[in-house]
């Protein structure tokens, strides 16, 4: 048994746990706070979710040792919370529970959209909430909830947070402790850039393990829309999240920030562009790591501007394929993948529109999913810098 220190719901708590044991079972067990549910026991199903220095994590798998120090939030904690008690009313008015099991998972995770969504997007809310299951309402009322509160909020001059208060990289909760403190650095802040890859690194063709088909339309001519793909810091622009070091086509450097509920990711990587005589297609090939999940990725993209209406205006048809190793590779699903694939590929299409017609792009924001979502930045880390690279990536 280990003495364990933290705060939890406000209230200093002192007590002994053995290391192997989850915060799920010390909130439950220890402190008869049973409103954090034990569902799969494997950080699947979402029930047992609380916030840990306001982040949401799943505390069935998460050691209680692990949170020396930390701040911790149950359902009960927030009772008097005004964005949960809005949820509530929220639940309830749209039908958004029927046995109620997950609903505590539910509400700690919906508040955490309700404080990061700039609107009350209806496919952000499924990703975000895509990691807490419920097996009764079918999500319908659900996500009429999330969205009724958020269109609230932000109706009443309510700005949505970025980050939602998360602070620097790492486990939530750790680097808290005096004993963390002695042994570890201090966290990394979030927006603190990741360190350059080196400049000439060698990028290898490879074969790519899954493979993505996606396409859009602009109103705008092939050979305008190629011109400004020559423009690497231009179609980087359009994409959110991303940050160059380097627009030289043949050695293009730079990382890409994302955050999918409570994951967040930071890619650095190199990349290179081939481009047809012609302008109308090429390929964005390149790599990258995430220091936080120790995850790798190889990913290419190959394009192709197609003319539409005799040539007034253009369909980008896109090839995307990747490798994902690490840690991300073990919790990614392909279904999460494409789906994060094909809002950011909407996002960065109605920001090229704006970019051609002279028109200043909307402002980027963090694509956000759970669990297997943290796969898809990296997925779209390795494209985004590679099409932001050969800024005909898309």
């Amino acid at each position: 048994m280990s003495a364990l220190a933290l705060t939890v719901n406000r209230r200093a708590v002192d007590c002994a746990a053995e290391p192997r044991t989850s915060l799920a079972d010390v909130v439950r067990d220890h402190l008869d706070l049973t409103g954090t549910h034990l569902g799969c026991e494997h950080g699947v199903c979402g029930a047992c979710t609380v916030l840990i220095d306001g982040v949401p994590a799943r505390s069935c798998i998460t050691f209680a040792a692990a949170c020396q120090g930390a701040e911790v939030t149950t359902i009960e904690g927030l009772d008097d919370d005004e964005i949960a008690a809005e949820l509530r009313a929220a639940f309830t008015r749209e039908h958004a529970l029927q046995c109620g099991y997950c609903t505590p998972g539910m509400l700690v995770s919906a508040r955490d959209l309700v404080l990061r969504l700039p609107d009350a997007d209806e496919r952000a809310i499924r990703v975000g909430m895509s990691g807490n299951l419920c097996r009764c309402t079918g999500y319908v009322g659900i996500v009429r909830a999330v969205m009724s509160v958020i269109a609230a909020r932000r109706a009443r001059g309510i700005a949505a947070e970025v980050g939602a208060g998360r602070t620097a990289l790492g486990p939530v909760g750790s680097g808290h402790g005096a004993a963390a403190s002695e042994t570890q650095a201090a966290p990394k802040p979030v927006a603190a850039p990741l360190a350059a890859p080196t400049a000439g690194a060698t990028i290898a063709d490879f074969t790519p393990s899954t493979i993505i088909e996606q396409s859009f339309e602009v109103e705008h001519p092939p050979r305008e829309v190629a011109a400004l793909f020559t423009d690497v810091a231009a179609v980087a622009s359009c994409l959110p999240g991303v940050v160059l070091s380097s627009d030289d086509p043949a050695n293009i450097t730079g990382e890409i920030r994302v955050q999918v509920g409570p994951i967040a990711a930071q890619f650095a990587g190199v990349a290179r562009l081939e481009r047809a005589d012609d302008g109308l297609s090429g390929r964005i090939i390149g790599g990258g790591q995430d220091r936080r999940s120790r995850s790798a990725t190889q990913g290419e993209i190959r394009y192709q501007l197609m003319p539409l209406a005799g040539g007034d205006a253009t369909r980008v048809e896109l090839t995307i394929g990747y490798t994902l190793t690490g840690l991300l590779a073990q919790v990614g699903r392909s279904g999460l993948v494409r789906d994060l694939a094909r809002r950011l590929v909407d996002e960065f299409a109605a920001n090229l529109s704006r970019k051609l017609s002279g028109q200043p792009s909307a402002p980027g924001a963090a694509a956000r999913e759970l669990d297997g979502l943290a796969l898809l930045l990296s997925v779209l880390r390795a494209r985004l810098p590679r099409w932001l690279g050969g800024t005909s990536r898309s």
